[in-house]
């Protein structure tokens, strides 16, 4: 099995480009796209759990949302609220801040 992987990850959306030789079977080329998102994923606890592919042949675009879901949503065992006073404060210090805009400014992003 010859396969590249490439993996872009950020906050919100893990890339993934994948490409093989014929010799590769497609099932174990999602398999590795996912292992490699699933890693990802584990790394940056912002990234959620769900695994998204997109299968390109040339037969065509395939689109596998939800293809893998790699952690449930956990019960809440109890009530997490507590009374205020149940931990106490030491200190409190406020100031207040004076200030000025000195240069505001929109930059579009390239992102092709």
């Amino acid at each position: 099995m010859l396969a590249f992987a490439f993996i872009n990850t950020s906050k919100h959306k893990t890339a993934i480009l994948l490409l093989f030789l014929s010799a590769v079977k497609l099932e174990e080329a999602k398999q590795l796209v996912r292992d490699a998102i699933a890693a990802g994923i584990f790394c940056d606890l912002g990234s959620g759990s769900n695994v998204d592919l997109c299968v390109i042949t040339e037969a065509g675009v395939q689109f596998l949302r939800g293809y893998d879901k790699l952690t449930a949503k956990g019960q809440r065992e109890g009530q997490y609220r507590y009374k205020p006073g149940t931990t106490a404060v030491l200190t409190k210090t406020e100031t207040l801040l004076s200030l000025d805009v000195v240069d505001e400014s929109v930059h579009m992003m390239d992102t092709a």
